[in-house]
Formats: structure tokens, sequence, C-alpha cells
């Protein structure tokens, strides 16, 4: 089979199926991982399909979202480099929220021993984190804890953010344009991702690239709400100065 039929082949079974795995497409078409690999490339590049870790989803799916530990395992060295540059955005002896995301998480992970902040979350897994730390006076947002994320959501989550005034709001986003805005799949999680914006004075986004140009079904704020964005090289120098145009500082990690 030649490389274009097996694509086509593959991009029917994406469409069938909701998504692919690499190491099924390759048992399947008896052909090594990394061949799987250059024709989801090949697909993704044509904006047929969306490549995501282990495999790949058809383009144009504004409701995928992928498992926890799914997206801790995508672009871990990037996320890593990402939480590395957000250490010198802490506030000093301040006050910060920290959205539910998996980059985020890792910023979590690397506050130093020394750090003394006051540190609000309605993520389960960065709660988790920061509960041993002797420098954190930490605060956990309660509601309706989605699976998915293993973050509170709904009317508890929201009456919460809006009680609080915090220095600095680190946020995720599984989206980011300039024309889209800040996205992510889920209505209750984008209510309170506006809400966490709203209750911060600046407003940090911690996204790498391969989330840029993204959309997804629930719009929770413009790109213009951000003050600055902590991303990975990948981000070409010309989209980074589009971005900037629309008043948003760009760190390229």
């Amino acid at each position: 089979m030649y490389a274009p039929e097996r694509q086509q082949e593959i991009l029917r079974l994406a469409r069938d199926g909701g998504r692919v795995d690499v190491l099924s497409l390759a048992e399947e078409f008896q052909v090594t991982a990394e061949t799987i690999r250059r024709d989801l490339k090949a697909l993704d590049r044509a904006g047929l399909v969306r490549r995501v870790h282990g495999g790949a989803i058809p383009a144009g799916r504004l409701d995928f979202e992928p498992d926890l530990a799914e997206r801790e395992g995508t672009s871990a060295d990037e996320k890593d480099r990402i939480a590395k540059a957000a250490l010198t955005e802490l506030p000093s002896e301040g006050t910060m929220i920290l959205d539910a995301g998996t980059t985020v998480a890792r910023l979590a992970a690397a506050l130093p021993l020394e750090a003394e902040l006051t540190v609000v979350t309605h993520s389960l897994p960065i709660a988790a984190r920061l509960a041993d730390h002797p420098g954190i006076q930490l605060h956990l947002i309660g509601g309706r804890v989605r699976h998915r994320t293993r973050a509170a959501v709904d009317a508890w989550a929201l009456r919460a953010y809006g009680e609080i005034r915090a220095d600095v709001v680190f946020l995720a986003a599984n989206g980011f344009s300039a024309e889209h805005g800040l996205t992510t799949p889920d209505l209750a999680e984008a209510a309170v991702k506006r809400a966490a914006v709203a209750a911060a004075r600046r407003v940090v986004l911690l996204a790498d690239s391969a989330k840029y140009g993204q959309e997804h079904f629930a719009r929770f704020g413009d790109l213009g709400d951000v003050d600055l964005l902590i991303t990975d090289s990948a981000l070409s120098p010309d989209d980074a100065a589009a971005i900037e145009r629309g008043g948003t500082e760009v760190v390229r990690a």
C-alpha cells in the first residue's frame, strides 16, 4: 500500500472511530510506528487530523478533551520550560490563583521551598502538590469535581472566586488565538476560568505553542485579557509579534 492510500484509510478510521492510535495503526498496516507518525504528521499539516498524545483525532472535533494522564504526557519538555519561566512572575509574598491545567501543575511542583505565598486553586492535583509546602497558605476552592480534569466547577466555585482579589492568576487554556480567544471544551470549566480571571489583577497564560490556533467549544475570554503569555520557542516570531500587537506580552521559553 502506498503512503497516500494508507493515509486516506487512516483518515477514514479516525472519522469513523473518533480517534486513532499509533500502535494499533502500525499493527493493522504492518508498518513501523515511525511510519504511522509520519502519516499522521502529513495529515495534520493538511488540516485533516489533529495530533494528540499517542495518536490523532479528526480535525474540527471541538468537543474533544483528552483525560488528565494523556495531557500530562503531551509536550512535557515544553511545559517544563514554560513552568520554569513562569517562576519569575511569582508575586513576592503575595497572592495567586492557580488554574486547573497540566502546565500550571508543573509550576506548582516547581515552587521553591522558600516561597511564601497565598495560593488559591480549584484543582485537586495542584492542591495535593502544595498541601505540604511549608511556605504556602493554601485555599482550595470547592464545588462539583469534573472527573476528566479533577477540577471544581459550578456555583460554589464561582461564588468563591467572586469573593477574592489576587495579585496574579496563572491561567490554562486548551486553545488560544487572536481570532477565537481563549477556549476549552467544557462550559462549566470555562465559567470558572472566567471567574478566576476576573478575580486577579494580572493574568499570565501558560500554554504550549501546539495550542495556538486551536479552537474549542467553550470560550472564556479574549487573548487581549491576558497580560503575559508564556509559551515555548516553537511559536514563530511572526505569531508572537502578532499577539503582542494585540497588547499581550509574549515570552518564548
